[in-house]
């Protein structure tokens, strides 16, 4: 049986993120794959911790391992921030937030469980929230939110890649390469 959100459309687009048509999320990511729009939110406390969610064991791709704080793809047509606020909500019960686009990740990844694909060209979008937010993680979505000191996870991700999804390095270093970006261009005589 094919899960609900398996029917949902996604936009398919080009090497350059241009529109070129919709299909489903199963087919998507059916091998070969397509490459389709997509989005990853990665959130940050006061101190500058990611937040993490492990994946739940149901997820059709990548299940039991930690990633962003979501994901998601809007259908075609739709606002990345509506699309991220909705999910957002959905996966971690968070209500809405200022979101910031700091960059694009395009990939390909294999799951070897359950030989399903990722092809993606990954919106990433970043938000600040307190640590302290209550958040309800829906569990057919999200089995564990962990707070996660940047220099432990970069370290973990090297010598543990295979407990983090494919796309977490990537979409992690859009982050810190738009926060240095940021931050040579605030300073006497950058940008």
């Amino acid at each position: 049986m094919t899960a609900p959100r398996e029917n949902h459309l996604v936009e398919l687009v080009d090497d350059g993120g241009r529109p070129v048509g919709a299909t489903t999320v199963e087919e998507a990511h059916t091998a070969p794959g397509r490459l389709h729009r997509a989005f990853s939110v990665v959130l940050t406390d006061e101190s500058g911790r990611l937040l993490l969610q492990r994946r739940a064991s149901v997820k059709t791709r990548f299940p039991d391992r930690l990633a962003n704080a979501c994901c998601g793809h809007p259908a075609p047509g739709e606002t990345l921030a509506i699309a991220a606020i909705r999910r957002l909500r959905e996966e971690i019960g968070l209500g809405p937030i200022a979101l910031t686009e700091v960059g694009v990740y395009v990939y390909y990844a294999e799951d070897p469980v359950t030989k399903r694909v990722e092809f993606e060209y990954d919106h990433v979008l970043h938000g600040r929230i307190d640590a302290d937010e209550p958040l309800l993680p829906d569990p057919d979505e999200v089995s564990d939110l962990i707070w996660v000191a940047r220099d432990d996870l970069v370290e973990s991700m090297r010598t543990s890649p295979r407990s983090y999804s494919p796309w977490l390095t990537g979409v992690v270093n859009r982050l810190f390469d738009h926060e240095k970006t940021k931050t040579s261009a605030e300073r006497p005589g950058g940008g």
